[in-house]
């Protein structure tokens, strides 16, 4: 576990928790919001993608709470089903909430924990948390399964009807910018795409793209902060 991260258990129903981490924002210019990022199907909260992300946004301002779905906390390699990833991420929105009660949140995370995000925010119960959620952020929206483009997962976002970043790598084999772009290009308030030149699913681009790792991570860090803190 990060030094600098404090651990907490989010109980998800009376029998399951999860542990999150929530890294505290840059004393200066604290931008008053919590960014809750859930892990992608493969690798948990612990990984160096959700490290880095999590410590760099919360070096920029920005409070961080990333977590386990259950079936990480727990050993699993298998996802759980909808409803019950759904239920966790519920529960650590409402877990942040209490946690950090001034802030307004932007929900999202890697991959499959965006999805989620973006399912609780269209689904029935959206509206427990209308006034405190200000936007979501996606760091690689899984569109589509891995060739498979036709098994679109859109249907919900225009339900969502918060502002949204998607940052997405141009060589995504679960979704380019150029295939996100028409089911979003009229979604209101508007959603935004940040593109990332010859980035994959986890932003990594062959070296004839130009950009280092690190200045790819640290530039989508940046618009990460400045798009939060303009919502």
């Amino acid at each position: 576990m990060p030094e600098e991260a404090e651990q907490l258990t989010v109980q998800v129903n009376d029998k399951e928790a999860v542990t999150a981490l929530l890294y505290p924002a840059a004393k200066k210019d604290r931008a008053g919001l919590t960014v809750v990022l859930g892990h992608g199907a493969g690798a948990s909260q612990t990984s160096g993608f959700m490290r880095m992300f999590a410590k760099g946004l919360a070096a920029r301002g920005l409070d961080v709470m990333t977590f386990n779905f259950i079936y990480m906390e727990q050993g699993r390699s298998v996802p759980d089903q909808k409803g019950k990833l759904e239920a966790c991420y519920r529960a650590v929105i409402e877990a942040t909430l209490k946690h950090k009660k001034k802030n307004r949140l932007v929900v999202g995370g890697k991959s499959m924990g965006g999805r989620i995000a973006s399912q609780v925010m269209a689904g029935e119960e959206k509206e427990l948390f209308a006034d405190d959620v200000a936007g979501l952020v996606f760091l690689g929206y899984p569109l589509h399964p891995p060739g498979n483009p036709a098994r679109l997962r859109v249907e919900h976002l225009e339900h969502i009807g918060k502002p949204m970043l998607f940052v997405q790598g141009t060589r995504d084999a679960l979704g380019t910018p150029e295939e996100i772009q028409p089911y979003i290009k009229n979604l209101r308030p508007a959603a935004k795409i940040y593109a990332i030149e010859g980035g994959d699913h986890s932003f990594k681009a062959p070296k004839k793209f130009g950009p280092s790792p690190e200045q790819i991570y640290e530039a989508a860090m940046d618009e990460i902060n400045r798009w939060s803190r303009s919502i």
